[in-house]
């Protein structure tokens, strides 16, 4: 297995941590904030979505799919395609409010699919490059990847553990 292969296996497996923690979710539990101050299971699934699709455009130079397939009409979500959750304040947060979260699982999908699509044209070369010298060491292609595979993962890693806190629920594991 070379390194766009596990890749690929990695970025697949997020479709399906959003779909079980999203099935058969109610509007309460979608959007409770644990302790009022938390972040919503939409706004953890919306953000892991949007900060995948975002950096995947800057990575690619592409439109983000949020932009190119009105995700944000779609959704109901009245944010631009530079807002993509960081920083946002506890009313930033309540204000994701999404009414058919199959809906906030396909848009994770469709991104997760541009991903998978350009992981499969990479190669170790292509990997290896230098796609940020603002760090410290720089930051290649492949650890570009990986970070943005990393932020949606422990985002819905998030999303799970609040499904648990504010639904009695659990994934079984």
């Amino acid at each position: 297995m070379d390194a766009s292969e596990i890749l690929i296996e990695a970025a697949g497996r997020i479709p399906a941590a959003a779909q079980q923690v999203l099935a058969g979710i109610d509007s309460p539990a979608l959007h409770s904030q644990p302790a009022g101050r938390g972040n919503s299971i939409a706004w953890l699934v919306w953000h892991a979505a949007r900060q995948l699709d975002a950096q995947l455009a800057a990575l690619t130079g592409d439109d983000q799919v949020w932009s190119r397939d009105d995700w944000a009409q779609r959704l109901g979500i009245d944010r631009g395609p530079q807002e993509i959750g960081f920083g946002d304040s506890l009313a930033d947060v309540a204000a994701i409010r999404v009414s058919d979260p199959t809906l906030l699982a396909a848009y994770l999908s469709d991104a997760v699919a541009e991903l998978v699509g350009y992981v499969a044209t990479t190669t170790e070369a292509t990997l290896d490059e230098v796609v940020d010298t603002r760090w410290d060491p720089p930051v290649t292609r492949g650890v570009r990847l990986i970070s943005i595979i990393d932020d949606a993962v422990a985002h819905l890693g998030q999303a799970a553990y609040v499904r648990g806190v504010v639904a009695d629920w659990s994934i079984g594991y």
